[in-house]
């Protein structure tokens, strides 16, 4: 039987701290391989730190929620935004601990998502993902998300993000 998953709101500035810690260890080990040290640390500066979260939230209405198991062990977290013009949610960050890969998280995760979308109306999720990310692309698939668009995105100080968009119809 699997484990229960816990998918607790990020409420406070000690929890947003505690998030930007775990989001530079997840990034620190899993994307230099892929895009490179220095791109991981611009990213992990420009998208995870706590004055970036804070600066989505006040923006854009991020929501920010730690994935742990039922006795609190944080696995990892996750994180999106409503888009009330389009319908859809957008969800911006599912990161697992290497520990935590491999045990359907990320179908729970979506699952979580999915029934949020459900209560707020939303007929679809859809997010990003490097093209190169095959971890993550064989997940996504796997929970039903289809390639909608591709992307190469200028962020800054000579990066760039090439991602695939992908959606997925909330469940009736």
């Amino acid at each position: 039987m699997a484990d229960k998953v816990v998918f607790k709101p990020v409420e406070t500035r000690e929890e947003l701290e505690a998030l930007a810690r775990l989001a530079a260890e997840i990034w620190m080990d899993y994307w230099p391989a892929l895009i490179g040290e220095e791109q991981t640390r611009y990213m992990v500066e420009m998208f995870h730190s706590v004055e970036a979260m804070e600066r989505d939230r006040a923006e854009h209405g991020y929501e920010y929620w730690f994935i742990q198991s039922e006795t609190g062990d944080v696995l990892g977290y996750t994180a999106g935004h409503d888009e009330p013009e389009s319908g859809r949610y957008y969800i911006s960050k599912v990161y697992l601990k290497p520990e935590a890969r491999g045990r359907h998280l990320a179908t729970r995760t979506f699952a979580f998502f999915d029934e949020l979308c459900r209560k707020r109306g939303w007929h679809a999720m859809y997010l990003n993902v490097n093209k190169g990310n095959e971890l993550g692309l064989r997940a996504y698939r796997g929970n039903g998300f289809q390639v909608i668009d591709a992307v190469v995105n200028d962020i800054g100080n000579g990066f760039v993000m090439d991602d695939y968009v992908m959606e997925r119809p909330v469940s009736a």
